[in-house]
């Protein structure tokens, strides 16, 4: 049985829904496959892009992404810490999956997008692929003081991988040598909008009803009350467990659900920049509202791409947080460009099954 080790950078719930994605699209093209998910990214999360079947967990972490306390908010200087100790340690780290993957014979290393699995790879002598719209010294290097080592360090990983599918809202990826350039990836809703609008008693219209996803982290911060107090009408959905109860807002509590299952009902969807929250609400032409987000050097990429992709607002922080959510009522501002390809998830299965073959 060909085996793929798919690894899984540690920092929210993005990487890994987008991971999952191309891996459920994997399955479903090569009957044989066997899929190692070798990250602590929670397994209800993985499991409700993927089916159990031909899935195996392997809970080790390469890497941490940014620190954080919520959605927005990042600890660099414990981030830096954390880094610090995985360069020094990156032997004693890989030791282990060296053994496994020897002893499993695993046939094809990918990853989204932990530096450390290059290394792997080179280790037991088998290619390692990668998928990403940005690498984590383009991330990192903009901190400046020791984060410049840190991404050095970073970017000469990244060289050592064999090819890397560069996703859409993406930075430029110096440090990869063999870039293919694919479409969105992202999960397929699993319910029409009608069966969902019955399940849970919805009445209001789409034009009407928002989703309001921030992550993995959530935003606690939210203005609840007051904003879902002015707009009696609307119909918000949230997968915020810990959300108030109040009349106009739904807070999914089913697992097997996810955000991009809800947003066939939704005009659009307010979120912070995330990628995989974008390209899944792009893949299904809903408008997105977000936030600016400053020091992380991804959500310019990703603003600059909804402006040019997708029907969209950006909102200013202040008065979205203090509860002035007149932006709803206000017209989505139209994209500069052309949509985007929506191949990305079979684009990278396809390929991956040619190697295996």
């Amino acid at each position: 049985m060909p085996t793929l080790y798919l690894a899984i950078t540690n920092h929210g719930f993005g990487h890994a829904t987008r991971a999952a994605s191309v891996a459920a699209t994997l399955l479903q093209r090569h009957p044989d496959l066997h899929i190692i998910l070798a990250t602590t990214a929670p397994q209800w999360l993985l499991q409700s892009y993927l089916p159990s079947e031909r899935v195996s967990y392997r809970p080790v972490s390469f890497d941490i992404g940014v620190l954080q306390s919520d959605s927005l908010t990042m600890d660099k200087a414990a981030t830096l810490e954390k880094l610090k100790w995985i360069c020094a340690h990156q032997d004693e780290i890989l030791a282990p999956e060296i053994e496994f993957i020897r002893a499993t014979g695993v046939d094809l290393i990918f990853g989204d997008i932990p530096p450390l699995v290059t290394q792997l790879a080179k280790a037991v002598g088998i290619p390692c692929w990668m998928m990403s719209n940005f690498g984590w010294d383009y991330i990192y290097r903009p901190w400046g003081g020791e984060f410049e080592a840190i991404a050095d360090w970073i970017a000469d990983c990244f060289g050592d991988c064999d090819r890397m599918f560069r996703l859409p809202f993406h930075d430029p990826m110096d440090a990869f040598s063999q870039i293919t350039d694919v479409g969105l990836t992202g999960g397929t809703p699993k319910l029409t909008a009608d069966a969902l609008r019955d399940r849970y008693h919805l009445t209001a219209p789409e034009e009407k009803t928002v989703l309001l996803t921030f992550g993995g982290l959530g935003l606690a911060q939210i203005p609840y009350v007051k904003a879902l107090h002015d707009y009696p009408d609307w119909q918000f959905i949230t997968f915020d467990r810990q959300a108030p109860e109040l009349p106009n807002l739904l807070k999914v509590e089913d697992r097997t659900l996810r955000p991009v299952d809800m947003m066939v009902m939704c005009d659009r969807v307010i979120s912070k920049p995330g990628y995989s929250t974008f390209a899944e609400t792009c893949r299904l032409d809903r408008g997105i509202i977000t936030l600016p987000r400053q020091g992380f050097a991804e959500a310019q990429l990703l603003l600059d791409g909804i402006q040019r992709h997708a029907y969209h607002q950006i909102l200013e922080s202040r008065a979205f947080f203090s509860g002035d959510w007149s932006f709803l009522e206000q017209s989505l501002q139209a994209p500069t460009d052309e949509k985007l390809a929506n191949n990305g998830n079979d684009t990278i299965a396809v390929a991956i099954c040619q190697y295996l073959n």
